[in-house]
């Protein structure tokens, strides 16, 4: 039996469905929808040694980006535009919901899906017990961190960012500001040397992408001066929308 085909069946008897049938192209889709709609709970061992194989040669496939091969556009700022979980670096920012869970919605195109999927369950299951002993919500602003498990980086970092509804608050600013401050103290505190941020709260939670990335290049920039951190840091983009207004703001036309 395949390895796809063993996942998918292992995941159905989880929920006491049969398995459908299904084409080749598919199979990758399902098994990532019957992930994402998992609860957090413990994994077969036999499970959990299919998947990891599965997940990392999903990435090797994918191709994995150093940041040791990457080119500073500023004294430890880099500018990067792809998959973030194809980045090896000590840690990646997720921008999480308030529950900390990772995304149920199945394949949905957001990085919290991205994330927890290619990581693997093992990922929801530690954030499930980070909010069991917290026992409240996480606010927005904050940040925790986690294993990377499957991910070519070394850590998760977990922030919940600010949802603008209608007009863009101060208050909205504010909370952006303290999601990179967060990270980046977290960070430090860990003794991470490098760390990539994705472009928290501007696609689902609709803060305007001009506005946040000078949020963030400003955070940063404040961060190092305060605190002499010589962590690296990585504008991580997916969108060419997004890269040309941080190759604006960092002063690269590369």
């Amino acid at each position: 039996m395949k390895t796809i085909d063993r996942l998918i069946e292992i995941l159905s008897d989880e929920r006491g469905e049969p398995v459908p049938v299904l084409t080749e192209e598919n199979k990758p889709r399902y098994f990532r929808a019957l992930v994402n709609v998992r609860m957090p709970k413990a994994a077969s061992k036999e499970f959990l040694q299919i998947q990891d194989e599965y997940l990392r040669e999903e990435l090797r496939r994918k191709g994995i980006t150093d940041i040791a091969d990457l080119k500073p556009v500023a004294p430890d700022i880099y500018l990067w535009q792809g998959d973030i979980t194809t980045l090896k670096c000590d840690g990646i920012v997720n921008a999480a919901n308030s529950q900390l869970l990772g995304c149920f919605c199945p394949n949905h195109g957001c990085i919290d899906n991205a994330i927890h999927t290619f990581a693997g369950v093992q990922l929801r299951l530690e954030c499930a017990e980070i909010m069991k002993a917290q026992k409240v919500e996480e606010a927005t602003g904050n940040a925790k961190i986690t294993k990377a498990y499957n991910l070519p980086c070394k850590y998760v970092l977990h922030t919940v960012g600010p949802i603008v509804c209608g007009s863009l608050m101060q208050k909205n600013e504010i909370e952006l500001s303290n999601c990179y401050r967060s990270c980046l103290e977290l960070a430090d505190k860990n003794k991470l040397q490098s760390i990539a941020f994705c472009c928290i709260s501007t696609g689902e939670f609709h803060f305007p992408n001009e506005r946040a990335a000078q949020i963030a290049v400003q955070t940063v920039a404040e961060h190092k001066r305060q605190t002499g951190s010589k962590i690296k840091v990585i504008f991580n983009v997916f969108k060419d929308y997004d890269y040309e207004i941080y190759a604006k703001l960092l002063g690269t036309n590369e």
